[in-house]
Order: structure tokens, then C-alpha cells, then sequence
């Protein structure tokens, strides 16, 4: 099955840009006017010289002791443009592959065409953020990433169960529209199990994301009313992940793969940079 999820992908998304008209083609391409204000002063500060992680904790909201943070990421206008679009694009009769094995409603965002344009440009300007929050992880080498919007709403997907995620660090935006309850909950970490796991819950704000370790138990608690959307991407470091897979914990057997596969590099024959295309067979 997930050899062929590769493929299956490639195929819908020349599907989708042979026949899909975007409604907000604008929202394809990342600008800085998408990017919450508060979102652009900290990468100022993390960029500058002297930067460091107590400087950086005082501009985020931290949780607990369990490296969860929050912090503005887009505007309240730029979350009602991308909303518009993935909803007609929910509506009209092109080819959609569900974003996981966990989640049913959703949109898979390289289909979409926007992980160049978009979505690697985020996570590299998330760089120098997650270099200092999670420098063990590979903060400041993520070089992959897997992104999808999730949709929970009274009649299709309610809620998630626990899990950890198939990233080294995961970012959890918030894009709207309105909904009662369906707080986020955090456990221990995948490595660090305990007895009598300590839970969390941590609540969703418009706009605003949370940064946390892939391996991070959570999930999601059921909506009472109204309709969710966050956008989730799953960000990957392959000088990390080439040493120990964090599905299956063992060192990664390769297969080829399309696009970014699950962020593990193999260097290809007579090259010496390492191309992220590949999946642990394993896993």
C-alpha cells in the first residue's frame, strides 16, 4: 500500500493541474503579507546575531515542560482566502487522496501544486525558529516535509485518536472557521514512556500555530459544534532520520519513492548532495 500511495499521488495531482481552476491563485505562492506580523518579528529576531532560545521563549507561549509552543503564523485575511480555495476545490469533481490513515476529510497540499511554491518556502523560514527549539531533532536542518489541511466537522471526522507523527517536528496552524471545543491534548513523549502519563489539552486560536516534536503523543478531543480546518505539516530532517527511522525505530531499508517520500535521502550514484525521495520499507 505504501509503495503505491507515490504513484497514486503523482497521477491525481497532473489530474489537477491539467483541469482545476483555482479560485485564489494568489494563495498558491507565499508572501510576506500572509505572514501575521508577530510571525515576521520573530524571524527577525531569530535571525539576528545573538539570537537564543530564552530570547526566542520570550515572544512564544510555551506549555507545560513538554516543548509545545504557539505562535502567530498567518493573518485572519489570508486564512479566509486559503479556506475559500480548499473548499472549492473540496467541491469540485477532482481526484482527492485522504492526507493520512487517521484522517478522512482533508486536502493533500502537493496535489494542490503548492509545495514549492508555498510550502518549502514556510519551512525555511522556520529555519532559524526550530534550529533553537529543537536543535537534537535536527531543528536547523529540516530539509522535507509532508503538509495537508485536516477538516473536522459534526458529521464527518469528530475527532483523533493519540498518536505521534511520521516528522521530526510537526507544525499545527489553526485556519479556522468556527467551532466550539476540539482542544489538542499532549501526552509523554514516544521515547520517554511513563506509568501514569501527565495529558494537556492545549486550545486552538485562529491564525495562530503549534510547534512540537514529531514524536510527541497527542491528539485531538471531538468538536460540540461548527467546523475545523488546520493546516498540518510534517517537517523531516534526513541527516537525523538516516540514522534511525522514527516509525518503526530501526535504521531505515530504502525503497524508492516520489517527491519527498517520508524524508529519508539516499545519495544517488556519482552524485554527492542526497535527494530526499525515499520511504523506509520497514516502517
Amino acid at each position: 500500500r505504501r509503495k503505491q500511495l507515490p504513484h497514486q499521488s503523482v497521477e491525481r495531482r497532473a489530474i489537477i493541474s491539467k483541469c482545476y481552476k483555482p479560485k485564489h491563485p494568489e494563495v498558491y505562492t507565499l508572501q510576506d503579507s500572509f505572514l501575521a506580523p508577530e510571525f515576521l518579528e520573530i524571524e527577525r529576531f531569530c535571525t539576528s546575531p545573538g539570537a537564543d532560545l530564552q530570547g526566542l521563549l520570550s515572544y512564544l507561549e510555551s506549555f507545560s515542560d513538554k516543548r509545545i509552543y504557539r505562535l502567530p503564523v498567518f493573518t485572519e485575511q489570508f486564512c479566509q482566502a486559503l479556506l475559500d480555495e480548499l473548499e472549492n476545490f473540496e467541491q469540485s469533481d477532482m481526484p482527492k487522496g485522504r492526507p493520512n490513515t487517521m484522517n478522512n476529510y482533508g486536502v493533500l497540499l502537493n496535489e494542490l501544486g503548492m509545495d514549492e511554491p508555498f510550502l518549502t518556502p514556510l519551512r525555511e523560514r522556520l529555519l532559524p525558529i526550530t534550529a533553537l527549539l529543537y536543535p537534537e531533532l535536527g531543528g536547523a536542518c529540516l530539509d522535507s516535509h509532508k503538509a495537508f489541511v485536516v477538516k473536522y466537522s459534526l458529521h464527518e471526522d469528530l475527532d483523533l485518536s493519540s498518536h505521534y507523527d511520521n516528522a521530526e517536528v510537526t507544525l499545527n496552524v489553526s485556519l479556522g472557521k468556527e467551532f466550539t471545543e476540539g482542544n489538542l491534548y499532549f501526552g509523554e513523549f514516544n521515547q520517554d514512556p511513563s506509568p501514569v502519563p501527565k495529558y494537556i489539552e492545549v486550545e486552538h486560536v485562529g491564525g495562530r500555530g503549534l510547534l512540537h516534536r514529531g514524536g510527541q503523543i497527542h491528539g485531538a478531543l471531538p468538536i460540540a459544534s461548527g467546523e475545523r480546518w488546520n493546516l498540518i505539516v510534517w517537517m523531516r530532517a534526513s541527516a537525523v532520520r538516516n540514522r534511525l527511522c522514527p516509525m518503526c525505530r530501526r535504521k531505515p531499508e530504502l525503497v524508492e519513492a516520489e517527491g519527498f517520500g517520508d524524508g529519508f535521502t539516499e545519495p544517488p550514484q556519482g552524485e554527492e548532495l542526497p535527494q530526499t525521495v525515499n520511504v523506509c520499507a520497514l516502517g
